[in-house]
């Protein structure tokens, strides 16, 4: 599990249908083998204050794996459309950019795929902030080209696929983390686990 993996991000921030951000991270845990996207490894649970600042209230965030070996000749378009399937079953409707969200489900990568090209990868990779904001790509970007900045990913992936590296910059997941700024991963708290109901979803003492 490392190179050939296929990763996922989870996060939410407002209550669903199902009750809260972790039970809706929860909720769409379970239906992703529905979907055909079994799973492999899951992170635990993080708190993680919203993006950008002040944009709503703070996020439940994980990550997983998913079972590349039986997902049975899925490319990535596949992929992602199983996603917005489960983010559509949760009540998520798409709006806003960066905005408040019932769940989000982001395909990060799938093994050393780069999509739709190196080149273009590149360029939203290298995309600044001020347009980050504004704009979407109009096809499937992979790796996630935000990956490398954000720690509400890069620290529950460090958890589940610590030496996956970056196919076109060549950085693991754990050099990755370590790049950032220690205040930005001091900001994320640990739950005690992902499953098992709120009680035991609610920060430790």
């Amino acid at each position: 599990m490392c190179n050939h993996s296929i990763l996922i991000a989870l996060g939410a921030n407002l209550p669903s249908p199902v009750g809260s951000p972790a039970q809706t991270l929860v909720a769409a845990l379970a239906m992703l083998p529905e979907e055909g996207l079994p799973l492999q490894a899951i992170s635990r649970f993080y708190r993680s204050p919203a993006f950008p600042a002040g944009s709503g209230p703070d996020y439940v965030n994980a990550c997983a794996v998913l079972d590349s070996r039986r997902l049975r000749g899925k490319d990535a378009g596949a992929v992602l459309a199983a996603l917005h399937r489960v983010e559509a079953r949760l009540g998520r409707v798409r709006g806003q950019r960066w905005g408040a969200r019932l769940i989000d489900l982001d395909l990060l990568a799938m093994g050393q795929a780069v999509l739709p090209d190196p080149a273009t990868q590149a360029a939203w990779r290298e995309l600044p902030l001020a347009e980050q904001m504004v704009r979407a790509p109009e096809t499937l970007i992979l790796p996630h080209p935000r990956l490398s900045e954000r720690a509400f990913v890069l620290i529950p992936l460090a958890e589940i696929a610590p030496q996956w590296r970056h196919p076109a910059t060549g950085q693991s997941v754990v050099q990755m983390l370590d790049a950032l700024p220690d205040a930005e991963k001091a900001a994320l708290a640990p739950f005690v686990a992902p499953f098992g109901g709120e009680q035991r979803l609610s920060s430790p003492d």
